[in-house]
């Protein structure tokens, strides 16, 4: 199966358990990638046929800007079965970061999940 990605796709969401996290907006950062079948899309140089990473990440960002999450885990697994459901992609992988949430962890800390079939 091929793949589609998209990298380092950042967004501004209210994210957090603490009483200050829900009055402000954080940046997540986003890598994902879409199992999906581009021969066809290939065959006839066709954008229909293909997975638009146009319209995926700017329907992740309309996602994050209505999004209200205490946790990054929820953010993460409602995301995907949205993309999953909207775009009918059969597998996605999700690996969200949320920078400065812990000081000492540079590169930042947050989850990986891997849903669908390949």
């Amino acid at each position: 199966m091929d793949r589609v990605f998209i990298e380092g796709l950042e967004v501004d969401t209210v994210i957090g358990a603490y009483d200050w996290e829900r009055d402000i907006r954080q940046c997540l950062r986003l890598d994902l990638s879409f199992a999906w079948d581009n021969r066809p899309a290939a065959a006839g140089d066709d954008l229909n046929l293909a997975l638009d990473y146009a319209s995926v990440s700017a329907r992740i960002q309309a996602f994050a800007e209505q999004a209200r999450f205490e946790l990054v885990e929820t953010f993460a697994e409602r995301l995907v079965a949205t993309l999953m459901d909207e775009f009918h992609i059969p597998w996605v992988r999700l690996k969200l970061t949320k920078p400065g949430a812990v000081p000492a962890a540079r590169g930042g800390v947050g989850v990986e999940i891997e849903r669908g079939c390949l």
